[in-house]
């Protein structure tokens, strides 16, 4: 009897399933510019967790976090490979214009994490602002920009750790498998049991995580600085200038160097996912955001010179390069140091980048967009247990097995395009939704701002600087300035009071920033768009036979209650009831 049970709930189960995909059309056209008010997402959507976060962090612990989590990743991981190959000695003004980017993005988060200050960072965002789908696009990409910067800090962990006691070849402590394709064939257990032990403190407690990221960070600036003066007092000058000068790739080398190096300021962003577990997050979590931009962005570019001084550009190793860089000089004790100093600095990053990306994925399952399990947040610790332990699975098999050169692009096309979506939705919401002008003539603006940064971009990728760069950025700055002009918005000043913290001059920043990011966006391989258009169409199907399916389900269920109908009724119950009243 079990046993016919059991294969006829599977049955229905089947039939459930198809009958669902039947009303995909219907289904997509209902819930894929849906969206939610902020009060939902902090209160409806958040009470699907169960127990709440616990809100312990203050400005310094986001301020820590902040630089913590980009310190350890840009200036140890892609300096060495940029300088050497993209943008010479004048890596640290590649490090400024990506630092330009960030810093105006950063404000874009800071705006949108005092008005909605959940978990969910860009996805809770562009969720509230352009529907469900872009802002499950925008949280899918997160997740995998994480999941694979994650993954190869954690090699590059190895690296460093292995430069600290003296040996050269860091493959040595990796162990090659034949027949794999290369950049697959080097299997790295270090970096998995680095990425199994922080997971393990994660799930424990995120105030404890905090304590220790801020001790790991405070001594990690201290010995920043050790290696900013080493640099500058036993370098040479002459070797900005030698033997290409200091562009010797040229303007498009700086560039194209900026776009890689973007990749250095994952973990900003880390901080706004912090917005349930923050006492007064209209206070501090621009401070936290903000400021911490503004501090990296100071030491990435001291450190990238001070490496250049050290180094030629043409001699600097892509890996391990700080290191390499004293065993060139001859200080063989630094360049221990130095490896101690870069593997604490990456466990600072990675811990708080899996941090980030654990409270990402819960919050898009509490959205239902992905299994609901994933969205449970644990009673005692207050921290999102199942998400935590199933991405940190997933980061150690990439880490294993993955090469650092085949993650960076596509992670740095994916943060780009979110950070450009969410300075696109800051303008909706500022001029649309907030001050009530024309949606469509909002939109309208965005559109041709993009169109003219694409043009623009275009002229300088492709040569076409003569007529090109003059149209289309004279084109940029002609749209911005008219819609300032035209479209009024209440002043910073009244609506800062009531809600904490706004973008000054807008919509200048916001726009620059999309400007800024497309720009970038042009400058990365064919390859990098190949991939992402790989994952995106990968996402894409999943949202379609599971998330757009899994959400209407949940906004069927909470009319239920709202209607007083017994919501634990199943969906298979239901179809059936539906069929019996059609027969």
């Amino acid at each position: 009897m079990e046993t016919m049970a059991g294969a006829r709930s599977y049955h229905i189960s089947c039939f459930h399933y198809l009958h669902s995909l039947s009303q995909t059309p219907h289904r997509l056209r209902k819930r894929v510019l849906a969206t939610w008010t902020p009060d939902q997402e902090l209160n409806q959507v958040r009470l699907r967790s169960g127990a709440d976060m616990k809100r312990k962090l203050t400005w310094y612990d986001l301020i820590s976090l902040g630089v913590g989590g980009m310190l350890g990743v840009g200036v140890f991981v892609t300096t060495g490979q940029v300088a050497s190959a993209f943008s010479g000695p004048s890596v640290f003004i590649s490090y400024i214009i990506a630092g330009m980017s960030a810093l105006l993005s950063s404000m874009c988060y800071s705006e949108f994490s005092v008005t909605i200050p959940v978990a969910g960072g860009a996805f809770s965002y562009l969720r509230v602002t352009f529907g469900e789908f872009v802002g499950y696009f925008a949280g899918a990409n997160i997740l995998l920009e994480y999941v694979l910067s994650n993954a190869a800090v954690a090699r590059t962990f190895t690296d460093y750790l292995s430069c600290t006691f003296g040996v050269e070849d860091p493959n040595s402590w990796r162990i090659k498998l034949d027949g794999f394709v290369k950049g697959y064939n080097m299997l790295d257990f270090p970096a998995v049991g680095l990425i199994l032990l922080l997971t393990f403190f994660l799930c424990h407690s995120t105030k404890e995580s905090s304590t220790l990221n801020l001790i790991m960070t405070i001594f990690h600036v201290v010995f920043f600085g050790f290696v900013i003066v080493a640099g500058f007092c036993n370098g040479s000058a002459e070797n900005l200038v030698r033997p290409g000068g200091l562009a010797p790739y040229g303007v498009k080398g700086v560039l194209d160097g900026a776009a890689r190096v973007y990749f250095s300021y994952i973990g900003y962003d880390s901080v706004s996912t912090l917005a349930e577990e923050i006492k007064y997050p209209s206070k501090n979590l621009p401070i936290g955001i903000v400021g911490s931009v503004l501090i990296v962005s100071s030491l990435y570019c001291l450190m990238a010179l001070s490496l250049c001084v050290m180094v030629p550009y043409n001699e600097i190793s892509d890996t391990a390069s700080f290191s390499k860089a004293f065993q060139r000089m001859g200080w063989r004790w630094a360049s221990n140091l130095v490896g101690g100093g870069a593997s604490l600095g990456i466990v600072a990053s990675l811990l708080v980048a899996m941090l980030g990306q654990s409270r990402y994925l819960c919050v898009i399952a509490r959205a239902r967009l992905v299994p609901s399990w994933l969205a449970n947040v644990h009673p005692s610790t207050g921290t999102p247990l199942n998400a935590t332990l199933f991405l940190g699975l997933c980061t150690a098999s990439i880490a294993l097995f993955t090469d650092l050169s085949i993650v960076i692009e596509i992670i740095s096309i994916g943060t780009l395009l979110v950070f450009y979506l969410v300075a696109n939705a800051l303008i909706y919401r500022r001029y649309a939704i907030t001050s009530n002008n024309p949606p469509m003539q909002i939109l309208l603006f965005l559109l041709l701002l993009t169109a003219a940064s694409i043009g623009f971009s275009l002229s300088w990728k492709l040569g076409q600087r003569r007529w090109g760069l003059p149209l289309f950025g004279g084109a940029i700055l002609s749209i911005t300035a008219f819609f300032h002009h035209h479209y009024a918005v209440p002043s910073d000043t009244s609506q800062a009071t009531t809600v904490g913290w706004l973008v000054p001059l807008m919509p200048w920043p916001a726009a620059m920033s999309i400007f800024l990011n497309v720009f970038l966006m042009t400058s990365l391989k064919l390859m990098s768009f190949e991939r992402f258009g790989i994952w995106s169409g990968f996402i894409t199907l999943f949202y379609v036979v599971y998330g757009v399916h899994s959400t209407y389900q949940a906004e069927e269920m909470d009319l239920a209650r709202a209607n007083g109908v017994n919501p634990n009724l199943t969906a298979a119950q239901e179809m059936k009831m539906d069929i019996i009243q059609h027969l």
